[in-house]
């Protein structure tokens, strides 16, 4: 289970509901597809913001709302996500927050404080939560508050330990406040990037102290906001409640690896592997 673009979707998941496996998917095909216009292959930024408007547009068209009565876009994709959306009475509002996200990517790249970055993650990442919980029937507000934080704090997790990859693509999402208290520089932090490796001899030294400090601040914030939101899977069905604590105890464990490697994500990205599943299932189980 990768803490990854929406990989912590539990898509079709045999602890999931037979009931609700193909609705997740529907709405995973969605956001994947999405995500990745933002994200991969070549095209310009305007070739993007241009494909994403048609998602808009097929959103529009679902809800009949449509400004010019065109064939619905995408129809593998909007089809199905119709009846799902249909079904379940599932708000377009969330599928509009996503896509809002993904268009900040193609055009946002550097992140000033936590009042920025937070408002990406309540539209890149809360709304996953909050999609789950509507097709669970269990979208009280205590529910989507643990659930946001949740949420929030996988997304975090996926920056930090993603921090050489963002980079490569031009982004940061570290933010600048937060940097410069620190004294990390956004150059030096593209020399380790472009280095492979946490720069830490010689001259090196303090400015790979002023990171590893950094990033114990970051890790220990995504790790209060998962911790925050873990009792969400004592108010869920059994399966479901069980698939949150593997999610939950899956980015805990990408946090430990951070600190493991004293935060050095540029010459390794901590991932999880097969021989973690029973610590994770353990871990779900009985803390």
């Amino acid at each position: 289970m990768a803490v990854d673009h929406y990989e912590n979707f539990p898509v079709a998941s045999l602890l999931l509901p037979r009931a609700l496996r193909a609705a997740v998917r529907d709405i995973y095909y969605f956001a994947r597809t999405a995500d990745d216009i933002a994200d991969e292959g070549d095209a310009t930024p305007e070739e993007r913001l241009a494909e994403l408007a048609e998602f808009r547009r097929g959103l529009d068209v679902l809800e009949g709302c449509s400004p010019n009565d065109l064939p619905l876009p995408r129809p593998r994709i909007f089809v199905p996500l119709g009846a799902t959306m249909a079904r379940h009475a599932l708000p377009s509002s969330l599928l509009r927050d996503l896509l809002s996200a993904f268009e900040q990517d193609v055009v946002k790249q550097r992140y000033e404080n936590d009042k920025e970055l937070f408002d990406y993650c309540r539209r890149s990442a809360d709304p996953v939560g909050r999609l789950l919980l509507r097709l669970y029937e269990r979208h009280d507000p205590e529910n989507l508050k643990l659930s946001d934080a949740i949420c929030t704090g996988l997304q975090l997790t996926n920056f930090w330990q993603d921090v050489a990859l963002d980079w490569h693509k031009g982004r940061v999402y570290l933010p600048r406040d937060k940097r410069e208290r620190h004294g990390v520089s956004e150059d030096w932090l593209g020399q380790c990037a472009e280095a492979g490796r946490l720069l830490n001899d010689g001259d090196n030294a303090i400015n790979a102290q002023a990171w590893q400090a950094l990033m114990q601040e970051q890790v220990s914030q995504a790790r209060a906001l998962l911790l925050e939101g873990k009792p969400l899977a004592r108010r869920l069905p059994l399966r479901a409640g069980l698939e949150l604590r593997l999610v939950v105890q899956g980015g805990l464990l990408i946090l430990e690896r951070l600190e493991q490697l004293h935060y050095d994500v540029f010459q390794r990205r901590p991932v999880l592997r097969t021989i973690d599943w029973p610590r994770m299932a353990l871990r779900a189980l009985f803390k």
